[in-house]
């Protein structure tokens, strides 16, 4: 028994490798990410069948209580010969990252390999894997709020598939001696290795997930900071070679790339990076690909060099994207971006592509009536922004990605509210109170966001106060309060959540409240006083101390903040204005 264990750990090994491999491709990921259409259904069933499939040749056939191959298993065995691999390992990773259309289809591909090898209790070894593959699929419902199930749940998991296996071997031949030799010899060691490597698995997930983590993270770093420096750039859009000088110098220093290239509808502005010696300024547009991107007002991906078609013996570069910039609706130039080889061009580059595209055309709509930040922004609103989740703008680009294909006006929608939210955090503010009016269309624009992303878990109500025009308030102010209910109040609602945003006018001031229908603050918090309640330590009290902070410094005590659970369920969060010329 332990020689038949440290065989098929051998040959696990060899297979977790293969599934490394496996975890590093692009398909693997959109798995990740739940983005299920018929054919990857189709391509995710087939991969894990054929992964079966190698767990199974990579096994081993056991006679009676010996090895009797110890080779890969290539054609049928004899009859007294049953066929031992590790098929189900693969099956399992089917259908809990899949679901049980994955499971069933993986597993109806490597049953059917087992069949075809043949040998004592072939019957029950390919019917196994589709079973399997279903239930699997079935169990990973119940962790559907994970993204990937932990190892240590995946190898409890993983002990049930060869338990299953050696019950179905023992219904199908139970007066069989022989069968019962082969259940005691490749019982446990099936169970060990099985259950192990199903772990080791989801553990080789975790890691691919937080590499996602990571890119996602860089990436809406990136797009922070181009968001905020290209702002000066694009106020000098009557001067379209200084603006494009600007844009090329921000986008080459801040973005890893070989060359980019900034044009209007006929020619090259702005040229950064390799290639300088013959991709020059002044030079005509000529590439198809870029006048595709301006007609269609449309991002396009070159992966070749006769897509680039550049005529230059020794160009070094292979790929390119080319990103149009609309104003007004009109397509009025690219930016470029260059790559050496095809392959440097990711996922994370496309979305990241796509997210500046929309921004920097909506930026250019409104641009010609904003005011440009002169000053620095004081120390209160440098903190509050450092404390801004660093994922929301690469959920919300991704969101704009996607809608794209399916609503395009609705995409724009987003895309002109998104840019209205960065210009407040960014570049809107000048001074240490705003008029209630620019923080009600601030919060309007995260609500919009927030409902189009979570349109089937919550609904958020905003309320007008009738008149604004009175009333000074700090900037950002209600619009943390509306996101510590949706992360902290509303966590673990899936469905039927609700945030109430009220402005309500009294006599010489105006209250407002944050109310949802989520699980309330701790009772220990409420018992506590609220310089304590407010301190930045608990769960959400950082964004809540930091509004608590600067109502009380810029305002006054009176508009400290309030909280309380509400008599059936959830929280408010409230405090008070007072309605007077400042």
């Amino acid at each position: 028994m332990k020689y038949l264990t440290l065989i098929l750990f051998e040959r696990l090994g060899l297979l977790l490798v293969i599934a490394f491999v496996l975890t590093r491709t692009r398909g693997f990921r959109s798995l990740l990410d739940r983005e299920f259409s018929k054919k990857m259904l189709i391509v995710h069933a087939c991969v894990f069948g054929l992964f079966g499939i190698a767990g199974t040749i990579t096994g081993i056939a056991i006679e009676g209580d010996t090895v009797a191959i110890r080779d890969f298993v290539l054609t049928p065995v004899e009859d007294d010969q049953m066929v031992t691999g590790s098929s189900l390992v693969a099956i399992v990773i089917a259908g809990l990252l899949g679901g049980p259309v994955v499971g069933l289809g993986a597993g109806l591909i490597a049953g059917a390999h087992l069949f075809y090898l043949g040998g004592i209790g072939f019957v029950a070894n390919s019917l196994v894997n589709p079973i399997t593959g279903l239930l699997a699929g079935w169990t990973a419902r119940f962790f559907s709020n994970e993204r990937v199930i932990s190892p240590m749940k995946a190898l409890f998991i993983g002990v049930f598939p060869p338990v299953l296996q050696m019950h179905m071997l023992l219904i199908a031949e139970p007066n069989s001696e022989e069968m019962i030799t082969i259940v005691n010899t490749i019982g446990l060691p099936l169970v060990l290795s099985n259950s192990i490597s199903i772990a080791i698995f989801t553990a080789m997930i975790g890691i691919v997930l937080q590499e996602q983590e990571n890119e996602a993270a860089q990436a809406t770093k990136q797009s922070l900071t181009i968001a905020e420096e290209a702002l000066p750039f694009l106020r000098k859009h009557h001067s379209p070679r200084e603006m494009a000088a600007g844009i090329a110098d921000l986008l080459y220093d801040r973005l890893e790339l070989a060359a980019v290239a900034v044009t209007n509808e006929r020619e090259v502005l702005a040229h950064r990076g390799m290639g300088g010696d013959h991709h020059q300024e002044g030079d005509q547009i000529m590439t198809s690909l870029s006048r595709q991107a301006l007609e269609s007002q449309q991002m396009h991906v070159a992966y070749s060099r006769s897509e680039i078609q550049c005529r230059h013996e020794n160009c070094p570069f292979e790929a390119a994207i080319f990103i149009p910039i609309v104003d007004a609706r009109e397509s009025t130039g690219l930016i470029k971006f260059y790559f050496e080889k095809a392959q440097h061009i990711r996922p994370v580059e496309l979305v990241l592509a796509k997210g500046l595209s929309q921004l920097i055309t909506n930026q250019l709509d409104t641009i010609a009536t904003e005011e440009l930040k002169k000053h620095i922004r004081d120390a209160e609103l440098r903190n509050l922004q450092a404390q801004i989740n660093p994922h929301f703008l690469f959920n919300t680009l991704h969101m704009i990605a996607a809608l794209f294909r399916k609503d395009p006006e609705k995409a724009r929608q987003i895309t002109v509210n998104l840019a209205n939210y960065m210009r407040f955090n960014i570049g809107l503010v000048s001074a240490s109170l705003v008029r209630l009016e620019k923080e009600y269309q601030h919060v309007k624009s995260y609500v919009d966001i927030i409902q189009t992303r979570f349109s089937s878990q919550l609904t958020i109500h905003l309320s007008e106060p009738e008149e604004m025009t009175q009333v000074d308030i700090p900037p950002s102010t209600i619009q943390p309060l509306v996101e510590n209910s949706i992360k902290h109040g509303l966590k673990n609602v899936t469905s039927g959540g609700e945030v109430n945003v009220t402005m309500e006018k009294n006599a010489d001031s105006i209250q407002i409240a944050v109310s949802d229908n989520g699980v309330g603050f701790p009772h220990e918090m409420l018992e506590e006083t609220e310089v304590t309640l407010l301190s930045g330590n608990q769960s959400g009290g950082a964004g809540l101390y930091n509004v608590n902070q600067r109502l009380i410094s810029l305002i006054g005590e009176s508009a400290r903040l309030h909280i309380r659970n509400l008599p059936e369920r959830g929280s408010e969060v409230y405090f008070t204005i007072p309605y007077k010329h400042y």
